[in-house]
């Protein structure tokens, strides 16, 4: 597989959480999140505009900490300009966006200069129900696997 999210020729990271030990790496993940990625786990103001071409669009927030929960690591944001942050994570040095591709050829300018709050982005309610629903559609598929 091609894989074209920022970081995606890092060096892999391991899970951490044994919940998740049959993931092997961030580009694993990804390839799971793929069938896990759809219009209601979009953030709803994105949801117009979502699509299976951009299936990455309003993912960020709940797949970082998702990945988070996996891999360990901090979850840092990009200011956009609308105010908005989009997440990305950091695990071991290694820089990672699953769901850069969202963005087209746009270049994030990835610092550290904004971590961002688990506590923060699920006192919305919403939020915090997809990021659920994610976690256990990714619970389903490794299951099988």
């Amino acid at each position: 597989m091609k894989y074209s999210f920022y970081g995606s020729n890092t060096k892999s990271v391991t899970p951490i959480n044994e919940e998740f030990k049959a993931i092997k790496d961030q580009r694993h993940l990804y390839e799971l999140m793929l069938d896990i990625w759809c219009e209601y786990s979009c953030a709803p103001r994105m949801r117009k505009d979502w699509s299976k071409e951009n299936i990455t669009l309003g993912q960020c927030s709940i797949t970082s900490f998702l990945v988070q929960d996996i891999f360990g690591g901090e979850v840092y944001g990009v200011k956009l300009d609308d105010g908005n942050f989009h997440c990305f994570n950091i695990i071991n040095d290694q820089w990672f966006d699953l769901t850069s591709e969202q963005f087209g050829s746009q270049k994030l300018e990835y610092t550290t200069e904004y971590p961002q709050s688990r506590a923060a982005h699920f006192e919305k309610e919403e939020k915090y129900q997809r990021y659920l629903y994610i976690k256990s559609k990714l619970k389903e598929i490794i299951a099988s696997l």
